[in-house]
């Protein structure tokens, strides 16, 4: 396991020094193009961009990507069932701290982790997510999450993503300057002075137009290959690949688009929130494998649910290319699966009612009982004296309504009330 993440973490090291490579020499060829001699300035300037962008994202980034996607923080009262398998899978990876749990109200399916380490890790799922999959499936999908975070993903993913906006934001910038500058320019080249200076401006530009493209290949490529291992990962934590390759089907089918997810941050997601559907054509601009391919992978694992499974299963369909190092693989013994859980006391209502439930919770909503068996849930804003249940009519008093039962999370379907019940 660990020769395997050390092997990811090598090739990762490598791109990241090429797209270093690619912003300190972006810089010093805007310094040149724009005065002569000062190639070195715009190295500091892309430097200096670079560690205040990346000093911002080390500290900042896991709130800033979970502000973004509108993630809000739930407890375990709010949705028992996602606080236990969790937990269950913090402990299968052995982690040192059970990541903090949030929700996306948000019915477009997925779901991210994020987290400089698995000391300040966090999980975040859509509410669509939590309505469509079963207890299997959201185990596979947090154990995926899971091994982002144990992989030592996630911090890497950060820093490279703020290096390709660094290089976008430096070629943004210096694009603008050297058009703002080019009439300086010709007219000091019409006086024959500065040939070679119209050459190292025209470098520039084609430099400037191709440096972001090369880093989001760079990101995209380091981000799929990720996504294979975490796959690998979450079928060894589960004992049960079909769970996660039944959850990716389920995702895969949703048309639906996540509002809350960008450019930027699409690479941190399980799926691609930009994808209309598993059979979205694969490009080299992808942030993620095929879906088809990863669920075919799962499913080929015959059985298996360890390392050496996910790598045959792999082979055999790839015609012989693996995607694990050898090392990661080499003496170990096929893990078996398990069979699938049979829990039917969580139904598809209950798991959409509960989902609901965390978000208004997360909201401050308060939740007041009512004896014919509703649930009325008042938002933070109302300040009425008296509420009449919309099913029975009874009128309740609102002097101290009482807090969240903590069994309120997985409650049968009832009328709703102010909000709903």
């Amino acid at each position: 396991m660990w020769e395997q993440v050390r092997a990811n973490q090598r090739r990762s090291a490598l791109l990241v020094v090429a797209m270093a490579a690619v912003l300190i020499g972006l810089g010093y060829v805007l310094g040149q193009a724009l005065d002569p001699g000062g190639g070195p300035v715009g190295v500091g300037v892309a430097v200096v961009l670079w560690v205040i962008l990346a000093l911002v994202s080390y500290y900042q980034g896991g709130g800033i990507m979970l502000a973004v996607g509108g993630a809000r923080p739930i407890e375990k009262a709010d949705f028992p069932q996602l606080f236990n398998v969790v937990e269950e899978m913090q402990i299968a990876a052995g982690l040192p701290r059970m990541p903090d749990i949030y929700v996306i109200d948000d019915p477009a399916p997925n779901a991210f982790a994020t987290g400089r380490n698995p000391q300040t890790a966090a999980v975040a799922v859509t509410t669509g997510l939590l309505r469509i999959c079963n207890r299997d499936e959201l185990q596979g999908v947090i154990a995926h999450e899971l091994g982002h975070i144990r992989n030592r993903d996630i911090l890497l993913m950060i820093m490279v993503g703020v290096m390709m906006g660094a290089i976008v934001l430096l070629a943004d910038i210096g694009w603008r300057l050297v058009l703002n500058s080019g009439g300086r320019r010709r007219t000091r080249s019409s006086r024959g002075e500065g040939q070679g200076q119209i050459i190292l401006i025209l470098v520039a530009v084609a430099l400037a137009i191709l440096a972001p493209i090369i880093a989001r290949l760079m990101y995209f490529a380091m981000s799929r290959r990720r996504e294979y291992l975490a796959d690998a990962s979450a079928a060894l934590l589960t004992r049960y690949p079909e769970g996660l390759a039944s959850a990716l089907e389920k995702i895969g089918a949703s048309s639906r688009r996540l509002d809350g997810a960008n450019r930027a941050t699409a690479p941190m997601y399980i799926v691609n929130p930009f994808q209309a559907g598993s059979r979205a054509a694969f490009s080299l601009a992808a942030t993620h494998p095929p879906l088809d391919d990863r669920i075919r992978v799962l499913r080929a694992m015959g059985g298996g649910a360890g390392y050496v499974d996910y790598d045959s299963a792999f082979r055999r369909i790839h015609a012989g290319r693996g995607v694990l190092p050898a090392g990661a693989t080499a003496g170990q013994k096929p893990v078996p699966g398990r069979p699938a859980t049979t829990d039917t006391s969580v139904g598809p209502q209950q798991r959409a009612r509960a989902a609901m439930d965390a978000v208004w919770r997360s909201g401050d909503y308060r939740f007041l009982p009512c004896a014919c068996g509703a649930t009325l849930k008042l938002p933070p804003d109302f300040t009425a004296a008296r509420l009449v249940c919309p099913r029975c009519r009874h009128v309740h008093a609102l002097d101290a309504v009482p807090p969240p039962l903590p069994d309120a999370a997985v409650q049968p379907d009832s009328p709703r009330g102010p909000r709903g019940a």
